[in-house]
């Protein structure tokens, strides 16, 4: 006695069992550049290069606060300098005209005086200029320190990003080679077919999965009996889904029906 093909329930879709079986590899290709696509966006580098950006800004407030402390204390060395030489030179002069023995005795007096008195001037101005000059070489220490580290972790930098671009090449480069080959996989693909796990794998991320030992490999639930009594009542070349998640399901001989 002939066995009559079952009818297929009202809006199911039909389709060659050899397509829906090329599904699996059109979703294996999906998956994988969708891994790929989640690398990019999570490489190490990435936090790495976030994290050294951070130093690096904290490094750069730095030196240009000690460049800055360096270049206002090294105008404040030269005025202390410059306050030093006139006293010098007002000292020298009195020296000279005490030296030469030229005027009269309170004024040979008077130049005494004021000659300890620049001598003291000038020591107390000397104490400034020794205070504001170990200033200025510590100041000036910090700049070499941190310019240096700039430097150093400039070359980390370089170092990962150097990194992280090659990383991305060779994804990109696996990305291109898998959309040529999907491109090979869905041509001559039953078109309403292709269709649907499109708009499946648009709205969940994947349109289809294997039924195997009877357990969606999609969503990894297993299905209820009465699901699995209406799947193996369907024609092989019906479309059937998961009532869980929604995917295709691909029946193949490791279904368990």
């Amino acid at each position: 006695m002939d066995h009559a093909r079952p009818e297929p329930r009202e809006h199911t879709l039909i389709a060659p069992t050899t397509d829906q079986w090329r599904l699996l590899d059109i979703q294996g290709v999906d998956t994988r550049m969708q891994q790929i696509a989640h690398s990019e966006r999570t490489l190490p580098e990435h936090a790495e290069l976030a994290e050294l950006e951070q130093q690096a800004t904290v490094l750069r407030d730095d030196l240009v606060r000690a460049q800055t402390a360096a270049s206002d204390t090294n105008r404040e060395f030269l005025k202390a300098e410059a306050d030093v030489e006139q006293v010098r030179q007002r000292a020298a002069r009195d020296q000279a005209r005490l030296d030469s023995g030229q005027g009269g005795h309170k004024d040979l007096e008077s130049l005494q005086h004021e000659l300890a008195t620049l001598a003291r001037r000038q020591s107390d101005l000397e104490d400034v200029e020794l205070e504001v000059m170990e200033r200025l070489e510590a100041f000036n220490t910090d700049v070499d320190r941190l310019g240096t580290e700039q430097a150093a972790l400039q070359e980390k930098v370089a170092v990962v990003v150097a990194a992280r671009d090659a990383k991305l090449v060779k994804l990109a480069d696996e990305r291109e080679s898998l959309q040529r080959d999907r491109a090979g996989m869905v041509l001559g693909l039953d078109a309403p077919l292709l269709a649907l796990y499109e708009k499946i794998r648009e709205s969940s991320g994947a349109g289809a999965a294997m039924l195997r030992a009877r357990r969606c490999e999609g969503c990894r639930l297993e299905l209820n009996p009465q699901e699995l009594q209406r799947i193996r009542a369907a024609a092989d070349d019906e479309v059937v889904r998961c009532d869980d998640c929604r995917r295709i399901l691909v029946r193949t001989g490791e279904s368990g029906l």
